[in-house]
């Protein structure tokens, strides 16, 4: 969703009129309704690793939003059609092929949606050329970078770590999850936090699933611990941070190379690779460290304590990181639209 909303976010809503498709029953729902867009539900489902049982059932309702999203596309009649990934898409395209349409592919590996929606797409923006790969067959591409939306893109690192009220001259570990959040990283910072606090100071973004056993945990941290469930302004805690610990979706390709932010990069383990080939991408250009999941609690403090030990070293990945940095990957995305709509 986030892709999707900062291009809207670019498009002049004085020249162009912008319609956003989501799931019935879906989360995007109650976000888009904040955003001022005019939104519609189709029914989608996945099809891909469903059981036997709910086959049919998912099958049904992709058959039954194609109709909607044939009816929707009679009516509004737009000028292109700009997908980001998610099966929702997969009955827009089917009934969109008359339709110019725009493809962005956040992780470097896509996945099978993505693959799908290829072959329906005109054109494909891609995070980093080595995406390529994966779109042979395909010779309209272009890499635009990962597009990171004005409010995380406006914090310095003096206003940042004064909105924490950090001490400007200890070492700052930001640790996050994403939205819901990430178990093991979290337990692994319970685990080693006092250790921690001895020589840094610690932003923690917890996620809604474990902030209150988290909470609970760390009543008595201290004021160089600040921890949240969820935070808006993620941008002041990427750019107070000196070293970071997270998953690696594919807004890392995105977030951490504007902030120049050296990271230790965890990747999902229950999922399919898209995570490990998007940290190997950083760790293979010196901008981050890799460290399996299961590897945390025994040895994330001996590496965060290597890295903050040697500020030479440290400097070396933060640039390796700015070097990706591709800050104007929303206009770029907005102009390959612009383009579509007058040819």
């Amino acid at each position: 969703m986030y892709p999707a909303l900062t291009v809207s976010e670019k498009l002049d809503k004085n020249q162009h009129q912008v319609l956003w498709i989501g799931s019935e029953g879906g989360m995007e729902a109650d976000l888009i309704a904040r955003t001022g867009l005019e939104f519609k539900a189709i029914q989608a489902a996945g099809v891909h690793g469903v059981s036997i049982t709910k086959l049919p059932s998912n099958l049904a309702k992709l058959l039954r939003g194609y109709q909607q999203s044939k009816k929707i596309l009679e009516e509004f009649q737009p000028d292109v059609l700009f997908f980001t990934g998610g099966y929702v898409a997969i009955p827009m395209a089917l009934a969109g092929r008359k339709f110019k349409s725009l493809l962005y592919v956040p992780d470097i590996e896509p996945g099978l949606a993505l693959k799908t929606l290829a072959k329906f797409s005109d054109h494909i923006a891609l995070t980093t050329l080595e995406s390529k790969q994966w779109f042979s067959e395909k010779t309209n591409m272009t890499v635009t970078g990962y597009p990171l939306r004005d409010d995380i893109k406006k914090w310095a690192k003096s206003e940042a770590r004064e909105y924490f009220k950090l001490e400007p001259n200890l070492p700052t570990i930001l640790f996050m999850g994403g939205s819901s959040g990430a178990r093991s990283i979290n337990q692994a910072v319970l685990s080693i936090l006092d250790e921690l606090l001895e020589k840094y100071q610690v932003i923690h973004l917890t996620g809604h699933l474990d902030w209150e056993s988290v909470q609970a945990a760390t009543v008595n941290a201290g004021d160089r611990y600040h921890a949240f469930p969820y935070l808006h302004e993620i941008g002041a805690a990427m750019s107070a941070a000196d070293l970071a610990v997270s998953r690696a979706g594919a807004s890392t390709l995105g977030e951490y190379p504007y902030f120049g932010l050296p990271a230790i990069l965890v990747p999902y383990p229950y999922a399919w690779r898209y995570q490990k080939v998007n940290a190997d991408y950083l760790v293979d250009r010196g901008a981050a460290m890799l460290m399996r999941d299961e590897n945390l609690k025994s040895d994330l403090l001996a590496l965060i304590n290597d890295l903050l030990v040697n500020p030479a070293h440290l400097e070396h990945m933060s640039r390796a990181m700015s070097s990706l940095s591709q800050p104007m990957a929303a206009e770029r995305i907005t102009e390959l639209l612009y383009e579509m709509t007058e040819v």
